[in-house]
């Protein structure tokens, strides 16, 4: 694979962060792990019901574009370990509140607190990194948190195929831990004070209009991947929590051995290549869902489905080359709001079409993977902004 860059390790943002991203991702990872089961299992709720609960988990995602005016009142790096400390929070709530309004409210406890850490580890990335090094950084993050999953995955296979542990304690153990990496977060100050200054105030700009688009498709393409397809598994095709567990596992697994070379293909390729890659791949991906009704295909198509997800991270390195870089906090925000409009939408409308035949919410994630290839081909990007990827030494 190449070795990381020596230059990127020792930056103090890198360092910082590397952690709080680990843990978010892991810790997010098992709540989605156990979510169907507990939900299910638990809860007894219907196909709407649980699309009810991913609409609201992805509501703060919608209200991100707040974040430029909290940001008025925390340093951005300090807001990450105050949102990872809520994200926690919300996890230990999940295992106290066992019902359908419990549920709802944990959910987005926990979503808050996510999705504003998201928010500014994007943005951090974009201003503490240049354009060749972003997409490896980005890249590299990926693969350690495939790693962090794998290992979770593997426990919660463990613990579920062999004991008769409730989920609720898995939810309160998980949130401890979360809240702990946030509270030694806050006694660190990485920042760099020679960075230009972030505009604070909301900013919608008609030149990032391509970006804007993009995320809004990539938000409604997340959600059938992650709402209805591991919804179809469990309901469908009655896989149990080790099983969905394993699936994970080896999402992940794929995960840390391709995405170090995803970056250097962004770097190499360009967004517009690896993007278009991306979406004719996934249109093929959801109609075969619809089409082949066998859980073997089933949960192949859905690992096929996580690998082309990580080439997503093209449509904020495409921004990081076209933006102003006093745009980069406040655009953040703003993106995560235009992402989470078709995420708050989708499983709830998904969730009634599921009713009516569970084919038809993985037809039009083709056609929303048609759309986006499309825009793709918009793409473009200062001269000399694709560079190959050399070999480190």
């Amino acid at each position: 694979m190449g070795k990381f860059p020596r230059e990127i390790k020792r930056n103090p943002m890198y360092r910082y962060l590397v952690l709080l991203v680990i843990v978010a991702s892991a810790g997010h990872q098992a709540w989605r792990t156990l979510l169907n089961n507990y939900a299910v299992e638990y809860i007894g709720l219907t196909g709407l019901q649980i699309g009810v609960v991913q609409s609201l988990r992805e509501l703060p995602g919608f209200l991100t574009f707040l974040v430029v005016y909290v940001l008025l009142v925390f340093r951005e790096h300090r807001l990450s370990a105050y949102t990872m400390i809520l994200f926690g929070a919300g996890i230990i709530l999940t295992g106290i509140f066992t019902s359908f309004h419990g549920l709802l409210f944990t959910t987005f406890i926990m979503s808050l607190g996510y999705h504003y850490f998201e928010t500014t580890r994007q943005s951090l990335v974009l201003q503490y990194f240049n354009r060749e090094q972003s997409p490896l950084v980005l890249a590299q993050w990926r693969s350690l948190t495939a790693v962090a999953n794998i290992a979770v995955g593997v426990v919660i296979w463990a613990v579920f195929r062999f004991t008769d542990i409730p989920l609720t304690t898995a939810y309160w153990i998980l949130g401890a831990v979360i809240i702990a990496v946030g509270i030694r977060s806050l006694g660190k100050d990485p920042a760099d004070k020679d960075l230009p200054l972030q505009h604070k105030k909301m900013l919608f700009r008609k030149k990032y209009w391509l970006f804007y688009a993009l995320n809004f498709l990539s938000g409604a393409r997340r959600q059938i991947f992650v709402v209805f397809a591991v919804f179809m598994l469990v309901q469908k095709y009655a896989f149990s929590v080790w099983e969905i567990s394993a699936l994970f596992v080896i999402n992940n697994l794929i995960t840390w051995l391709l995405s170090p070379y995803i970056g250097k293909a962004i770097n190499r390729f360009g967004e517009r290549v690896m993007l278009s890659v991306e979406y004719i791949c996934l249109i093929l991906i959801f109609l075969s869902y619809a089409i082949f009704e066998d859980p073997f295909v089933a949960a192949s198509l859905y690992v096929l489905d996580h690998v082309f997800f990580n080439f997503t991270i093209g449509i904020h390195t495409y921004f990081q080359k076209t933006a102003d870089p006093r745009d980069i906090a406040p655009s953040m925000g703003v993106s995560f709001s235009i992402n989470h409009i078709s995420a708050v939408i989708i499983p709830a409308i998904g969730g009634v079409l599921w009713m009516l035949n569970w084919k038809i919410p993985f037809i039009a994630g083709a056609g929303i993977a048609l759309v986006s290839l499309m825009l793709a081909q918009f793409i473009k990007v200062p001269a000399g902004s694709v560079q190959k990827v050399k070999e480190q030494e």
